[in-house]
C-alpha cells in the first residue's frame, strides 16, 4: 500500500506539472494570437494603454509597461548654447523670514510659525517680498562645513535625496564630459541613510573630506527638522534654492531614479527652448487635486481625515476641480522630476509650495496645483507629457517601503488618542482655521484610474 501510495503521489505530481506547463504554453499562444486579432477585447491585451492591463496591474497580476516616448532633445550637449539668465520682473527682490518674533522656543520649527494672515499675504505679489521659506534660525538641517564649502561653486545642479535609508544612489548614464564638468551631482542624505549607503556600496573620501558614490557627492544633513522622513525629503526637493543658494539651474530627481538623459539637454528642452523657468510633467492618472487626494486616501499614504481637511480648505478658498477650461494641462504633477531656473518668481513659488507642505500634509502633489492657482499667470512654467517624463530615467524599487502609523488613521480622534499627531509639521491642520468648514462638501470624484 505504501509503494502504491508513493507511486500514485509521484504520478499525480508529474501529471500536474505537465498540465501546468501545457496551460502556460496555451496562454502564451493565446496571447500571441490575440495581438493580431480583430476582436477589440483580445487585441487590447497587447496595447500599452490597455484597460485590461490597467486592471491586471492594479491587481498586481501583471506589470504594465511604462508609456515612454522619444524626447525631442538636441543631439549634442557640446553644441548647446547657454542663454543669459532670465531677468526678474514681477518680484524683483525676495528675502526670507528666519526668526518669528513671537516664537520664544530655543529650538524653533524649521518652517516657522506662519499665521493664517501671513500665509494669505504671501500670495499677494509685490516687487519686494519677504516670506517664510524654511531654514528658520537654529531649526536644523545643518550641513558639514566641508560640504558647505563645496557647494559654493555649484551653479548647475542635479540634486537628489535619500532619507531613512530606503534607497541607494543610482549612477546617471549618458552624461557628456561637458555636463560632468558643468554640473554638481548632489545627493542629500540623513545620517541613517549615510550609514546604510556606506554598508551597501562603495563610498570614497576625497582629500578635503568629501564623500562620493560614483558621480554623486553625498551631502549629509544633521538635526532633521521633522518627525516624518517624507517631510524631511521635501527640504532638498522643494527648497533646492535654499539648500544650494548659489545655483542658477537645478534638476531634481527622486532617490529611486536613475537619470538616463544628459542634464544639459534637459535644460535646453524644457526651459531654454520655450523660455520657461520651471518645468514638471503631467501626472500619469490625475488632473484634479481632488482625484489625487482620493487616490492618496485609497492607498493610505496619509491620514484620510487630514487629507480631507486640507482639500476642504482649498475648495473653500476657490480651488475648483481641473477642467479643460483651465489654462494648464493638469493641476497635478509627477513631482519626482523638477526642472528649474532659480529666478525670484520660481524661488517664491518653491517657498509657497513648501509652506503648504509644512502647514498641511506632506503630499506635495495636492498643494502644487493650489499654489499655481493662487499665483495665476505669474509663474511661466511648462507641464510636459507624461511619456517624456518616463523617458528621462529608469525607476528602481525602494530597498524597503516607508510607512508610519499616521498614514493608517481613519479619524481625528484616533490620531489624538494614539498620539499620532506630528509635533513639528502639519500644524496648520491643528490650528483653528479662520472660517467654518463644517458645511463644505468636497466635489464628487469619478475614479477613472486604477491607482490604489
Amino acid at each position: 500500500m505504501r509503494l502504491v501510495w508513493r507511486r500514485g503521489v509521484v504520478r499525480l505530481v508529474l501529471v500536474s506539472a505537465i498540465a501546468w506547463a501545457m496551460l502556460v504554453l496555451l496562454a502564451l499562444a493565446f496571447h500571441l494570437w490575440s495581438c493580431s486579432s480583430s476582436v477589440a477585447f483580445l487585441s487590447a491585451l497587447c496595447r500599452k494603454d490597455s484597460k485590461v492591463l490597467d486592471v491586471l496591474d492594479s491587481m498586481r497580476l501583471s506589470s504594465k509597461p511604462l508609456h515612454r516616448c522619444q524626447i525631442p532633445v538636441a543631439d549634442d550637449p557640446s553644441a548647446v548654447a547657454i542663454p543669459k539668465r532670465t531677468p526678474n520682473t514681477i518680484v524683483k527682490k525676495l528675502s526670507y523670514i528666519n526668526v518669528d518674533k513671537q516664537d520664544k522656543d530655543p529650538s524653533p520649527l524649521f518652517g516657522g510659525r506662519q499665521s493664517w494672515k501671513q500665509r494669505e499675504e504671501s500670495f499677494k505679489l509685490n516687487s519686494t517680498m519677504k516670506v517664510h521659506c524654511g531654514f528658520m534660525k537654529h531649526s536644523g538641517a545643518d550641513m558639514d562645513s566641508v560640504d558647505v564649502k563645496y557647494i559654493q561653486k555649484c551653479k548647475f545642479v542635479v540634486a537628489s535625496g535619500i532619507f531613512d535609508g530606503y534607497d541607494i544612489p543610482h549612477q546617471p548614464s549618458n552624461i557628456s564630459r561637458r555636463s560632468q564638468k558643468l554640473f554638481c551631482f548632489l545627493m542629500v542624505v540623513d545620517e541613517v541613510s549615510l550609514d546604510f549607503i556606506e554598508k551597501n556600496t562603495t563610498v570614497k573620501i576625497d582629500n578635503a573630506g568629501g564623500k562620493w558614490v560614483g558621480i554623486w557627492r553625498l551631502i549629509t544633513v544633521h538635526r532633521l527638522p521633522f518627525d516624518e522622513p517624507r517631510r524631511n525629503g521635501k527640504i532638498p526637493k522643494i527648497l533646492t534654492h535654499r539648500l544650494f543658494a548659489q545655483a542658477w539651474y537645478s534638476i531634481w530627481i527622486d532617490g529611486k531614479m536613475e537619470l538616463i538623459v544628459d542634464p544639459l539637454l534637459i535644460l535646453e528642452r524644457y526651459l531654454w527652448r520655450g523660455k520657461y523657468t520651471f518645468a514638471v510633467a503631467v501626472h500619469k492618472h490625475h488632473r484634479s487635486i481632488y482625484e489625487e487626494g482620493d487616490a492618496i486616501k485609497r492607498r493610505k499614504r496619509y491620514a484620510r481625515p487630514l487629507v480631507d481637511l486640507q482639500m476642504k480648505m482649498y475648495y473653500y478658498e476657490g480651488m475648483e476641480p481641473w477642467s479643460p477650461k483651465k489654462k494648464i494641462p493638469s493641476d497635478v504633477p509627477e513631482g519626482a522630476v523638477l526642472i528649474r531656473e532659480h529666478t525670484t518668481m520660481t524661488d517664491l513659488f518653491s517657498c509657497l509650495w513648501f509652506n503648504e507642505v509644512n502647514l498641511f500634509t506632506p503630499r506635495d502633489q495636492i498643494s502644487f496645483g493650489y499654489v499655481v492657482h493662487r499665483l495665476g499667470d505669474a509663474l511661466k512654467f511648462f507641464m510636459f507629457p507624461n511619456c517624456e517624463y518616463n523617458s528621462l530615467f529608469i525607476l528602481h524599487k525602494h530597498t524597503r517601503e516607508h510607512s508610519s502609523k499616521v498614514e493608517w488613521a481613519k479619524t481625528i480622534d484616533e490620531i489624538v488618542k494614539k498620539g499620532l499627531k506630528e509635533s513639528r509639521g502639519g500644524l496648520g491642520l491643528w490650528t483653528p482655521y479662520p472660517a467654518d468648514l463644517s458645511s463644505v462638501e468636497l466635489p464628487a470624484v469619478k475614479r477613472t484610474s486604477p491607482a490604489g
